[in-house]
């Protein structure tokens, strides 16, 4: 069973490769200590697709919904890789390789703010799955503003 793409070559026993360990484990340990988040299945440094290393994570169920607090536990995890880097390498030493966790937690709480109302904007649904805005009344520059603001407080919250 192929899980995140086809294995590459191993990496060399580099600094990189200390590095991508810890960012992953650092996944690992975070998503293993929130109450709110799924299992560890499954963490690799073989590189896969772009990735350099990846950990998964198991569902106990089948999700249809998803709480609050699950989707802030997914934005904390999915930090928890760049935490770590910080803790071990210092402030200075953070990389790139979060990069695509950092896309993946803004999306994360852009969608608790414009679509799931979780926010305190309030529940309303200011763009739909095309992230095209469906919010149509006052000031569009306002409410992006607003919308930014909140999306950055769910970040920095979560941090």
């Amino acid at each position: 069973r192929i899980i995140g793409g086809i294995a590459g070559s191993s990496m060399e026993d580099t600094k990189n490769k200390k590095l991508i360990a810890y960012h992953e484990v650092g996944h690992a340990i975070v998503g293993s200590l929130l109450e709110n988040h799924d299992a560890v299945e499954k963490v690799t440094l073989i590189p896969r697709g772009g990735a350099k290393g990846l950990t998964w994570f198991a569902p106990e169920e089948d999700a249809t919904l998803v709480s609050r607090s699950q989707l802030l536990a997914r934005i904390i995890t999915t930090l928890g890789g760049r935490v770590a880097e910080k803790v071990v390498f210092g402030d200075q030493e953070i990389t790139t390789g979060a990069s695509n966790d950092l896309q993946q937690i803004t999306s994360v709480a852009r969608q608790m703010v414009t679509r799931y109302g979780m926010s305190s904007i309030g529940p309303m649904a200011l763009e739909d799955e095309n992230n095209d805005q469906i919010f149509l009344g006052g000031d569009n520059e306002a409410i992006t503003d607003r919308i930014d603001n909140e999306v950055c407080k769910i970040v920095n919250h979560c941090e």
